[in-house]
């Protein structure tokens, strides 16, 4: 049984670099708290760094056919194969905001096949799965039926290179014990109480 404490100490916040303090605070000024997974990899500081800087550039990228929503999609689709319980549960929370849609993460976590999603977005997870579980198996007609669906080939670079960073996310934070913040359970199911 997984214990909710993680297996390495957490930094305090203070005594991090400026540049790390000052992001993660930038974050829980917006989302109204510090997700673990900040302050979780703080403890290497040059690694944090590298993993948020290319975070940044899959999850934030400007351009191309995927929406953000079809970012996270991939992001929970494929956590949910690596079983990993943190991504799962905040990358599913911000799935359900960017879709409008409460019930899109549990579906697509359990059987993304049979979610409430669009042909077009079933083509891009078969994609992502593929990666996610037989990459050295992906050929011209996986690139084909993304094709199909009006994906092209700097898509399915994206499709490929979210899945395989959040493999690594999924490992660590299965690994360290990570565990979501309570905040992530309720986002997107519930609207939010009027100040």
């Amino acid at each position: 049984m997984p214990s909710s404490t993680p297996r390495y100490p957490v930094p305090d916040l203070n005594t991090l670099p400026d540049d790390l303090k000052s992001k993660i605070l930038e974050v829980q000024e917006k989302a109204g708290f510090i997700p673990n997974v900040f302050l979780g990899l703080a403890r290497r500081p040059a690694e944090w760094r590298a993993f948020f800087a290319y975070h940044d550039a899959l999850m934030l990228k400007e351009g191309g056919n995927l929406t953000k929503g079809d970012r996270e999609m991939i992001v929970t689709t494929t956590s949910a194969a690596n079983q990993c319980l943190y991504c799962v549960v905040a990358h599913g929370a911000i799935l359900r905001i960017y879709e409008k849609k409460p019930l899109v993460a549990d579906q697509v976590a359990v059987n993304y096949r049979k979610a409430d999603i669009t042909p077009r977005q079933k083509a891009m997870l078969d994609f992502a799965m593929k990666v996610c579980n037989a990459s050295h198996t992906v050929d011209d007609a996986d690139f084909e039926a993304l094709h199909a669906h009006g994906f092209d080939d700097e898509d399915a670079w994206d499709i490929t290179a979210i899945t395989a960073f959040f493999g690594l996310s999924n490992r660590i934070a299965s690994v360290t014990g990570m565990m979501p913040n309570a905040e992530f359970y309720l986002m997107g199911r519930v609207p939010k109480a009027k100040a």
